[in-house]
């Protein structure tokens, strides 16, 4: 059973998202919390599988619980609801560490699609087994591990992060359009979500990058997608 949590200081909210994910497969258990002072404990405890957080709650936001949750390293996947139009809101949430979001007022079809389609990259991220180490200028990444150095020094991605990068580095030299890599790393129904991309990007950048302005590793081919050389 996929295990739920839902963080939204609304009842009512978190009554119709458990009401409707339970029943979409039966193959889900929901957990509802409507106080987002108790929420990092509630998700310490609760070990889901994904949380459903809401940005705009009275007491303590969203975007502070994410920035919490990954600052001690949990790496659960987090879909963020939003309130409609506020672009800067999805990006900052995005730059966060936030997996996916959808907008209020949303169809509870959406959400569970989005809840299937985070599920499924952190499920791929799990079953890579590949035996063979990358090396190139510094940065070392072990498929079998998924563990990341530059320079020696350990590197903590997300799940997402990681995929993005592995399969940067797979197609070495390569130009891999923004649409391929939406479609290889997010998903077919992502292909359009070019902003998920570049903000990605930019976060592996920050991770990986002493000098974001000349890339060592992640090349923008400007108008097409992004490559990882083969030299400098």
């Amino acid at each position: 059973m996929t295990r739920i949590l839902v963080i939204d200081d609304e009842p009512d909210v978190t009554s119709l998202v458990a009401v409707a994910l339970e029943h979409d497969d039966g193959k889900k258990v929901v957990s509802q919390c409507n106080d987002a002072a108790s929420a990092i404990g509630r998700i310490a405890a609760d070990a889901p599988d994904v949380v459903i957080l809401d940005i705009a709650m009275p007491r303590l936001e969203g975007f502070a619980i994410l920035e919490e949750l990954r600052r001690e390293g949990n790496q659960v996947p987090v879909i963020l609801l939003t309130a409609k139009g506020l672009e800067q809101d999805k990006v900052r949430g995005l730059e966060l560490g936030a997996d996916d979001y959808v907008t209020k007022p949303f169809s509870t079809k959406e959400l569970a699609a989005r809840v299937e389609a985070v599920l499924r990259r952190y499920r791929a991220s799990d079953r890579a087994s590949r035996s063979k180490v990358f090396e190139h200028d510094g940065l070392r990444v072990d498929f079998a591990t998924r563990d990341v150095t530059v320079d020696g020094q350990p590197i903590r991605l997300t799940p997402t992060e990681y995929e993005l990068l592995a399969h940067l580095v797979s197609n070495r030299d390569r130009v891999l359009e923004h649409r391929a890599l939406l479609a290889k790393v997010w998903g077919p129904e992502y292909a359009d979500e070019v902003h998920y991309l570049k903000v990605y990007i930019g976060r592996l950048r920050a991770k990986l990058e002493g000098d974001q302005q000349r890339p060592r590793y992640i090349e923008t081919v400007r108008g097409v997608g992004y490559r990882f050389p083969a030299s400098h």
